[in-house]
């Protein structure tokens, strides 16, 4: 496994900056935003052709740093043309470049359709009565999202992507790892996860259990963590709709890795991917409210430091 980070909570500091000051803490990858909610600050002068692609290899080459992935999330199947063009469009961009890099993975969400036809919002489902809601998923999934995603992979794989990783995240079709798999079913191998353990702890979901479930569809891992306050869990329950800020009123919080479950819980979580056979990266996302960028970064680097697993075992000689 590598050590990585996604660079967006760095977007005040130049990629070169950037990729010096992580590779001195002894990171290894890089995950950088080409378009989407994460931006495109570090990439943007590739993009736009005012450096080459040379020209950020060179960049990378200097710092011992490789991309992880391309990461361009957003819904490019919203209800509303402008918007889902505008997410569409980065996505095949983002391909594109990851092309160009010879880079074969690209992270974004499955996205979230209106509930019919004329609908300018998303819709998001959560519970399958009254029946409204299944008929609303019916059309979502048969006549929005499988098709998409069928055109879209083909896209994708004839440019040398191969790996499309969702993120599984709660207001967007794919949101556990049934969703996951099911959408995969649907259309073919080039769908899988950004696994990112945070957004289902918060579901009750276990991590340890998700990684076994899911196995080889797992293309990419986010290390970010999740603490429930289990006073306000008691009385409001996970659908909270407080703003992130609020942190003395939710009943979770997106923190730091080791802040929500504890370092054995990261521990577990490893073993699992070492389980299935994961010997990817393992980038820190950090979107911890209570840390600054770099502190809650480097507190994340130590802990991974402490707990991933770098080398091959070799052979059992005690077997």
């Amino acid at each position: 496994m590598k050590l990585g980070v996604l660079t967006v909570p760095l977007y005040s500091m130049s990629l070169e900056d950037t990729l010096s000051y992580l590779s001195g803490l002894g990171v290894q990858t890089v995950e950088l935003g080409a378009g989407g909610f994460p931006g495109n600050t570090h990439l943007l002068p590739y993009l736009n052709g005012e450096k080459s692609v040379d020209d950020l290899k060179s960049l990378l080459a200097k710092y011992n740093m490789e991309i992880s992935a391309i990461s361009v999330h957003g819904n490019a199947i919203h209800p509303n043309k402008e918007v889902a063009d505008k997410f569409h469009g980065d996505f095949e961009n983002a391909v594109l470049f990851a092309e160009k890099l010879g880079i074969d993975t690209v992270i974004t969400f499955s996205g979230c359709p209106g509930g019919a036809p004329g609908d300018s919002t998303p819709n998001w489902v959560a519970c399958p009565w009254p029946e409204d809601f299944l008929k609303i998923l019916d059309y979502q999934w048969n006549e929005v999202l499988i098709p998409y995603w069928k055109k879209t992979a083909a896209f994708a794989r004839s440019h040398g992507v191969s790996k499309i990783a969702f993120e599984m995240h709660p207001g967007f079709c794919v949101y556990n790892p049934e969703t996951l798999l099911k959408l995969r079913a649907a259309v073919g191998p080039e769908i899988g996860a950004n696994f990112d353990p945070s957004h289902l702890i918060w579901q009750g979901i276990d991590p340890v259990a998700s990684i076994r479930m899911l196995g080889e569809a797992i293309f990419h891992f986010h290390a970010k963590d999740t603490r429930i306050d289990e006073y306000n869990r008691a009385r409001i329950g996970v659908l909270d709709l407080k703003h992130y800020s609020d942190v003395a009123n939710r009943a979770w919080v997106f923190r730091t890795i080791g802040y929500g479950t504890g370092e054995q819980s990261w521990k577990e979580i490893i073993t699992a991917l070492a389980t299935i056979g994961y010997d990817g990266p393992v980038s820190i996302e950090h979107e911890d409210s209570m840390m600054s960028p770099k502190e809650g970064l480097e507190k994340a680097i130590s802990l991974l430091k402490n707990v991933l697993v770098y080398e091959k075992p070799g052979a059992m000689w005690w077997a």
